[in-house]
């Protein structure tokens, strides 16, 4: 919709890791079976086998051939049955001379055919309204009259598989249950039993080629790292002045800043084994499985020793004890967080065994594991700066044929908040864009438009109305005079009115630098911004549209944080009425809570945060009307080009770029 504006810091990615699967082997297949040998084929090479036997050394007797019950007392009469048996109605019998009869053959993969059949051996049914006479007609035809047990008339194939198959059907579904607890075990057929074992991928040393070459852009968490790796390498150096390992480190941080690579990278640094798993490999449906594995992995990992265990998403068995309203502290969760906090309290730092964890939620963790003796030491991996994205660009394109116009400093710049997985799709984005434009390398202009694809949202290929488009344009020109003509504002590097994503139009903003605190002006000046395309519309057509919702929800975000989070509203003062939140995620562990303050204190507060938005409203309405003229002058141009780079809107407007000015005061002399 029009005036979607992305925001300073873009939301953040997947990490800068490449996660290969370091496991090694294959899976077991059962016992006594040779190689590429399926399990089902046991049963059923059983099955022929005694199919053979029975058919070859006890072969059954020719199965009696079904005969009209007239055709029957014919034979009877002409004295051709030598003898019948009966059981109920049913007469089988034997004939002294064969006679023809037809029968229908066939009707398997066709129509059945009549084919004439020589019958020494009978079976029919005798008619609920025969009459009496046929014991009779059997006496004086001197036929020899049996009342024993019938033979079977069924297949002795089908015999077979009714007497056995029930037992093969068991025996089938058993091993098909014992070989798949086998997979997920490792064990063979003993994976039943094997169920308690750790399921950690061991990467033998020199298998893991990732080392600190491969990490850029975050300098300060690699340095602390790198002390664990020169203890593994030499650990008298530290012994001998009575100083130990940690026995643990948390890398704590946003998704995709490059926790797991960091820790693949020590593994590779270090060359010892490194044995990784997720925390919820841990956990299964039947209880104590997932303490059964934290023992026998820390029971590898000291056998293996000196040796890195490393486990991601600790906060998936690591929350806080206690909270479980059903399970209780018996839940499977809480043993298996139980092992491993009296694995690593148990655990000397002599053994050589430094357990690596990673997380973004590490405000929910249990106080027991975050204790000294545990995870000593936690390491945050904060997003990069602009010089460590340009670290992390040039790792990412040493296998990308560059154009000599890319500028990898000016492609940071352009990257405000993006992490190391978000610079890793930008520059996979752009080679795929580069590709399709049947270009022997990547350019400049594929990086600016991978960048908006990522931010924005894919290109769409709407038909508006020419009234609609001119609308737009005078939105988005809203959002960029205003964002020239603010003091402080972030500089204006491109506006469009080409529908991406959601958005109908983009005026697309970035700071000069990368900024970690927020002054009250510049907020105030983001709002105003972020107010131009419906001040503009208002302005020019004297109504308002749906287009400026996403404008709408970032400042009344905005203006709520300014007076809870902040302390910027003179009406509330300097008071934070929100509670804590997540540190890298803005959550509080999904704990419920009420609000920490009254209702006469939220009526104050919704109060003020409409007056801020007010007040920046009227601010936008005031300074577009000033600049009609240069309102209207680029709305013309953006009609005429759809899309325009910050060179081309100073032109069409004839404002000139504002340097921002820096408030740096001198420190006083010491000692005044």
């Amino acid at each position: 919709m029009p005036g979607r504006r992305p925001d300073v810091t873009p939301a953040p990615g997947d990490g800068n890791r490449s996660d290969t699967n370091g496991g090694t082997g294959s899976p077991m297949r059962p016992m006594g079976l040779p190689p590429g040998c399926s399990w089902w084929l046991l049963p059923l090479g059983l099955l022929l086998v005694n199919y053979l036997v029975v058919s070859l050394f006890f072969p059954a007797a020719g199965a009696p051939a079904e005969i009209p019950y007239s055709l029957f007392r014919e034979q009877v009469a002409a004295g051709n049955v030598i003898s019948v048996s009966t059981r109920a109605d049913i007469i089988q019998g034997e004939l002294s001379e064969p006679v023809t009869i037809t029968r229908d053959v066939g009707g398997l993969f066709g129509p059945p055919v009549e084919q004439p059949v020589e019958v020494s051996r009978f079976s029919t049914t005798l008619p609920t309204f025969a009459g009496p006479g046929l014991e009779d007609l059997l006496l004086d035809a001197g036929v020899e009259i049996n009342a024993e047990t019938i033979e079977g008339t069924r297949n002795p194939l089908l015999t077979l598989l009714i007497s056995f198959g029930p037992a093969l059907l068991m025996i089938g579904l058993f091993v098909w249950l014992m070989r798949g607890m086998a997979t997920n075990a490792g064990a063979g057929l003993g994976g039943a039993l094997s169920m308690g074992r750790s399921r950690a991928r061991r990467v033998e040393p020199g298998q893991v080629d990732v080392t600190f070459e491969d990490v850029a852009g975050i300098d300060e968490a690699e340095n602390e790292l790198v002390e664990i790796v020169d203890f593994l390498k030499n650990p008298a150096k530290y012994t001998r002045l009575g100083g130990t390992a940690p026995k643990g480190v948390l890398l704590v941080g946003l998704p995709g800043t490059g926790k797991t690579l960091l820790a693949k990278a020590v593994a590779g640094e270090a060359g010892v084994p490194f044995f990784s798993m997720n925390a919820s490999e841990f956990v299964e449906m039947i209880v104590g499985v997932g303490a059964s594995r934290v023992r026998d992995l820390f029971k590898q990992a000291r056998e293996a020793a000196p040796a890195i265990v490393f486990i991601d998403e600790l906060d998936a068995i690591g929350r806080r004890r206690g909270q479980a309203v059903f399970s209780g502290g018996n839940s499977e969760q809480e043993q298996t967080l139980n092992q491993i906090l009296t694995e690593m309290d148990g655990m000397s730092t002599q053994e050589g065994v430094i357990v690596l964890a990673a997380t973004n939620m590490p405000e929910v963790l249990d106080p027991a594991l975050l204790r000294a003796g545990r995870f000593d030491r936690r390491v945050t991996v904060q997003p990069p700066d602009r010089r460590g994205r340009e670290a992390i660009l040039e790792v990412h394109t040493r296998d990308v044929p560059l154009a000599d116009d890319v500028d990898l400093a000016k492609v940071a710049a352009m990257t405000p908040g993006l992490v190391g997985a978000d610079l890793r799709n930008l520059v996979n984005e752009a080679a795929l864009l580069a590709a399709r434009r049947e270009r022997d390398r990547v350019t400049q202009e594929d990086f600016a438009d991978a960048l908006e694809k990522i931010i924005l949202g894919p290109e769409r290929k709407l038909l508006l109305k020419l009234e609609d488009r001119q609308r737009v344009a005078y939105h988005e020109a809203g959002h960029a005079i205003l964002g020239l003509v603010v003091p402080g504002a972030d500089p204006v590097t491109r506006v469009t009115i080409t529908p991406r994503g959601q958005s109908l139009g983009v005026t697309y903003q970035r700071p000069e630098d990368d900024r970690y605190n927020y002054s009250e002006s510049y907020l105030r000046g983001r709002i105003v911004g972020a107010l131009g395309g419906r001040a503009a519309e208002e302005l020019v057509y004297g109504d308002r549209t749906t287009g400026a919702q996403n404008d709408l929800q970032q400042v009344t975000r905005m203006a709520y944080d300014m007076v809870t989070k902040w302390g910027m509203s003179d009406a509330i003062g300097p008071v934070a009425l929100v509670p804590e939140g997540g540190q890298f995620l803005g959550n509080d562990g999904g704990i419920p809570r009420s609000k920490p303050y009254s209702e006469a204190t939220a009526e104050a507060i919704d109060s003020a945060a409409r007056r801020i938005i007010e007040e920046c409203y009227e601010e936008a309405l005031a300074l577009l009307t000033e600049h009609r003229d240069r309102l209207d002058r680029l709305a013309a141009a953006l009609m005429e080009r759809e899309s325009l780079d910050e060179k081309e809107v100073l032109e069409a407007t004839g404002i000139e770029r504002q340097v921002e000015h820096k408030d740096v005061r001198e420190l006083p002399p010491e000692g005044v």
